[in-house]
């Protein structure tokens, strides 16, 4: 495989880094071939940590958000532009907040403030947490079905893929030096995620979860975020801009969108509803 032709930058940051950045919201428009992102919209608004958004609906975003002292997981209805609170949690706080396939139900990571880390359900209606995975240290979940879970997991101060049989109550160690981003490919029963076993340059790789086979898909340099549309084509995040590739086609990653708004900077987390029209981000607040 041969390396990518450009450098992505390497957004270096904690787990969980409390950092000043917010939640964008961003109609994708194609025209001509050309991918245009319009009418953006701060959804998340808030002096603090605002990170990982996931889309509960293809009008409602889920994400976490940073409030006195507390990161909870926030609903944010994109048509009224109200906002709900989806966890209580007192002694912790709560990441990768995400909709449980084949439910109403929302997943999270919870980190307590002793310093236990495990991923919880948390009813819709009442908030209340169940453990899923006890016996792991889950940090960056991806479902695969509604028994399934592929998690990016803390073991000896690194992160390492699993696969979680929730009706098994099994773990499945699957790679070592994994990248925080792990998602479903669409239209396949493959799940993607970050290589780091090279340290000059990131892979995407995917994975069968059923079978466990792995294959490679493209660099990505030392970006780690990424995101799948609809029609297959990969986006990844890099300073003010968004990559594309398709693993049909290209050979390399090649432009999709960069803007020029002084407070999209060192984008991070991405993520795209289901029917593809819309694409929510991370970015750092200008200084």
């Amino acid at each position: 495989m041969k390396k990518v032709t450009f450098i992505f930058l390497c957004i270096s940051a904690t787990l969980f880094g409390q950092t000043n950045t917010e939640v964008h919201v961003f109609d994708i428009v194609t025209k001509d071939g050309l991918h245009l992102l319009k009418n953006g919209k701060n959804t998340s608004n808030n002096a603090g940590y605002d990170s990982q958004p996931f889309f509960y609906t293809d009008d409602e975003i889920l994400f976490a958000s940073s409030k006195s002292g507390n990161t909870e997981i926030i609903l944010h209805h994109l048509v009224t532009g109200k906002n709900e609170l989806k966890s209580n949690t007192k002694n912790g706080g709560e990441y990768s907040p995400q909709r449980i396939p084949n439910s109403d139900h929302i997943s999270a990571v919870r980190l307590d403030n002793d310093g236990l880390q495990r991923f919880y359900k948390y009813d819709y209606t009442t908030k209340k947490s169940t453990t899923l995975v006890p016996n792991l240290k889950v940090a960056y979940p991806n479902w695969f079905d509604q028994d399934m879970l592929v998690a990016v997991s803390i073991v000896n101060d690194s992160l390492e893929l699993f696969i979680c049989d929730l009706k098994k109550e099994t773990n499945t160690a699957i790679a070592k030096n994994v990248g925080r981003s792990v998602h479903k490919i669409p239209n396949t029963n493959l799940m993607s995620f970050i290589s780091k076993e090279n340290k000059e340059y990131w892979l995407v790789k995917s994975l069968n979860p059923k079978t466990k086979e792995i294959k490679t898909i493209t660099s990505v340099g030392l970006s780690e975020d990424i995101t799948w549309l609809p029609n297959g084509l990969l986006l990844i995040s890099k300073g003010n801009s968004i990559y594309k590739f398709d693993p049909k086609k290209d050979k390399n990653p090649s432009i999709f969108f960069r803007f020029t708004d002084k407070n999209i900077n060192n984008i991070s987390r991405i993520a795209v509803n289901s029917d593809g029209t819309k694409l929510a981000l991370v970015a750092e607040v200008a200084q």
